[in-house]
């Protein structure tokens, strides 16, 4: 399974928009990615300026394509990436594969489509890349995206958050060498998603996506590193970060829209790349609705398990559009008692530290309408006995607003559900009764306006 199976599909789905335009690649293709963001087409940008390769954008940038990638319907997303987050097998290694088709005999960085985004990014980046890497002894494997500043022709500055791919690094560090990597860039969604997951340090996310795709994922041997690669990924740089040379890295524009700090981060040398005859390049919009879902999502599914535990009863978990798909969660609940709301509202911080302001609602509002919640605050809450505060708890680095020496911040709860000491019919929305035929005729008129 591949990026381009999954496009063929889109295609016929009518689901791609191609922009037919030459385009370039400082801000030109951002900008349309951006301005097509919100529930938008895949589009695949067939002239780029100074470059023969296309360049394809917001291939996950929905939840109705992630799951039709994953093959499940809406409802059964939550469950199917718990239990792909518990690999049962390991992942097969190939021989060979479509990413070997061509293996460049010289680096050249220039030759890739990387994207300038913003106004003030510090230059072109990488932003779909999934990096794999292995311990020094090979019993630890790490499969994570990273931004990838391009510096030369032949290396990047690579942004290390301190999780996974970092207790490598310095592992590495410790055993006095480079870390060896793969950064394959023109995947199945599945692969994007499972390397974004949040599974435990020593769980290969090749692995989760492998379970994600049903066992159909192939790997293949990097030429000049120790690492592993998807067979049928578009594009693979091999590499390997230096445990000893920095740079500064930034300005880039994080999830919520803002320009993260700048800072010295380590430089990887690219030492070989491999490609697909004709490959795609797969850019990914920072902030965008891609970055947000990938981000965001798996961490929904976190806060759904936690909540699930003290409710017995759970809708659908948001991690809104304008709350970045990070910092505000929207859970929709049925209360079997007074209080149960109030108790999701305290699991779902827990499962998500960097949560900084939660809604729980009934059922019967839907957490994806922000006008449908805003009613349920309307009608349900009252501050004097629904609101939760939690001041001084850790919160997220990304959250502008937060103490920026100690990363403090004030959560807020906000319990919208119905109060069950209170007639219910009190609190339920008039409708007016109609039949089907009328139903029908109204989607005519709604059809034709």
């Amino acid at each position: 399974m591949s990026l381009g199976n999954f496009l063929r599909q889109m295609e016929k789905e009518k689901q791609v928009l191609h922009v037919k335009e030459e385009v370039s690649t400082r801000f030109e293709v951002s900008h349309v990615l951006k301005d097509c963001d919100d529930n938008g087409p895949v589009l695949m940008f067939d002239k780029i300026d100074g470059h023969t390769t296309k360049v394809v954008g917001n291939v996950c940038g929905t939840r109705k394509r992630l799951c039709r990638a994953l093959n499940v319907g809406e409802g059964g997303l939550y469950e199917k990436l718990m239990e792909a987050w518990r690999p049962s097998g390991r992942t097969k290694v190939a021989n060979d594969g479509p990413v070997k088709e061509v293996l460049e005999k010289t680096v050249d960085l220039s030759k890739v489509p990387f994207l300038t985004h913003f106004e003030k990014d510090a230059g072109p980046y990488a932003t779909s890349g999934v990096i794999h890497a292995k311990s020094p002894d090979g019993r630890v494997e790490n499969v994570s995206v990273h931004r990838l500043q391009i510096l030369d022709k032949t290396h990047f500055a690579i942004r290390l958050v301190p999780r996974h791919l970092f207790n490598l690094w310095n592992m590495a560090k410790a055993a006095g060498r480079d870390l060896d990597v793969a950064i394959s860039i023109g995947m199945h969604p599945a692969v994007l998603l499972a390397a974004s997951s949040p599974v435990a340090f020593g769980v290969c996310e090749f692995d989760v996506a492998n379970a994600l795709m049903g066992g159909d994922l192939r790997l293949v041997d990097c030429e000049h590193v120790d690492a592993h690669a998807p067979a049928e990924a578009e594009l693979v740089l091999e590499g390997r970060i230096s445990t000893t040379k920095e740079v500064v890295e930034g300005p880039f524009v994080d999830v919520t829209g803002t320009y993260d700090i700048q800072r010295k981060q380590p430089v990887v040398e690219v030492v070989g790349i491999m490609r697909r005859e004709e490959y795609v390049y797969e850019a990914l919009l920072p902030s965008g609705a891609e970055h947000r879902l990938l981000m965001g999502l798996p961490h929904e599914v976190l806060i759904w398990d936690s909540v699930t535990k003290v409710v017995p009863k759970i809708g659908a978990v948001n991690l809104s559009v304008g709350g970045c798909g990070w910092l505000h969660a929207v859970i929709a609940v049925e209360k079997q008692v007074d209080g149960d709301g109030k108790n999701a509202l305290l699991a779902a911080f827990a499962a998500h530290p960097s949560l900084k302001h939660a809604v729980v609602v009934d059922t019967d509002i839907d957490v994806f309408d922000a006008c449908d919640v805003e009613w349920a605050i309307a009608t349900r809450f009252q501050a004097g006995e629904d609101l939760v505060l939690v001041p001084n708890a850790r919160g997220s680095t990304l959250d502008c607003s937060a103490n920026q020496e100690t990363g403090l911040t004030t959560k807020v709860g906000v319990d919208a559900t119905r109060p069950l000491g209170k007639p219910r019919e009190k609190f339920d929305r008039a409708r007016i009764p109609v039949d089907e035929r009328f139903e029908r005729l109204v989607c005519r008129l709604r059809g034709s306006a």
